[in-house]
């Protein structure tokens, strides 16, 4: 069977997909955020396609919502993001943090089978478009093509084991690839080693975040497990992008790693986006390339990156 990568508009094939920003938020809207977080609060589909006007003409072709159920996510708005920029968007599933879900008890009490009931529909059927805050589910059209699971400490706490384990039931019943996040950058092996004995395959995982620690044996030990790690710390970073993520790419690169690393701008903030007044997410594939390239991180690595590796990680049949 014929791998293809699900975007809220429909499966396309791996080839279609082209330059792709691995971790993004376009939209982050929920009560909650609103109320704790309004430095992410990322609600506006006309300030979003706008943002993605320079990442298009810099060659940006796809990029991955990370905003799993019910934390602020909206598969609509996604979709509108998606026809209006020429972008193709793939939408999340799985959970977040536990600090995303307050007043939502089942995102703590809920069985691993129970929850992966969810994943898996939103995957398969079609995400709720109430993002399961409602007191009915409503599918729409648009589907998850990828499940991101969460760590806010060094180790999963009982909580993150039972979202794990829904997340590797979810792999199994329908191959979606996993996206996991790391608090600080740290716990990524704890993550590794749980996924490992749940049954997931480790070339199916990617991690996030994990360039916020400097420590070169912390990525070796990573990428020789076969897990992705995608690289997204570069856009905050601005003028020290050079010494800090842009350095360990180089390295990670020259030490024969390239054929497991991603990049993305994880822009997940206001202040980040050139519509607010920030860099904007296209300072990734134009100002960050031409980092790299001054780095000695040449043409085929990054292209292998930012096009070969997404491509090859996201599609399942």
């Amino acid at each position: 069977m014929t791998a293809s990568v699900r975007t809220v508009l429909g499966d396309i094939a791996q080839v279609d997909l082209g330059m792709t920003y691995v971790h993004e938020h376009l939209i982050i809207d929920s009560p909650l955020v609103i109320d704790r977080w309004p430095h992410i609060h990322l609600p506006d589909v006309d300030a979003a396609v706008r943002e993605l006007e320079p990442c298009v003409a810099a060659g940006v072709g796809a990029i991955v919502d990370a905003m799993p159920a019910a934390s602020g996510r909206d598969p609509v708005r996604l979709a509108e993001i998606s026809r209006r920029s020429g972008v193709h968007v793939i939408a999340c599933t799985g959970l977040h943090t536990s600090k995303y879900y307050g007043g939502q008890p089942w995102t703590v009490d809920e069985s691993p089978e129970a929850l992966a009931g969810r994943f898996i529909a939103d995957v398969i059927e079609g995400i709720d478009r109430f993002d399961y805050l409602g007191p009915v589910v409503e599918r729409t059209p648009q589907r998850a093509g990828i499940l991101k699971v969460a760590v806010l400490e060094d180790a999963p706490t009982r909580r993150d084991v039972r979202v794990f384990a829904a997340a590797a039931i979810t792999h199994v019943a329908t191959g979606v690839p996993i996206l996991t996040h790391c608090e600080g950058g740290i716990g990524a092996m704890a993550q590794v080693e749980l996924l490992e004995r749940l049954g997931v395959p480790l070339e199916r995982v990617v991690i996030s975040h994990t360039d916020k620690v400097s420590d070169r044996s912390y990525h070796r030990d990573l990428l020789e497990t076969g897990v992705y790690l995608e690289y997204d710390q570069a856009l905050r970073q601005g003028g020290r992008a050079a010494e800090g993520t842009g350095r360990l790419v180089a390295t990670m690169v020259e030490e024969g790693f390239v054929d497991r690393m991603m990049l993305s701008a994880d822009g997940a903030r206001r202040d980040l986006w050139s519509v607010y007044g920030g860099l904007g997410l296209a300072w990734l594939a134009t100002r960050f390339v031409e980092i790299l390239g001054g780095l000695g991180v040449d043409d085929e690595a990054i292209h292998t990156m930012f096009v070969k590796n997404p491509a090859r990680f996201l599609g399942f049949a």
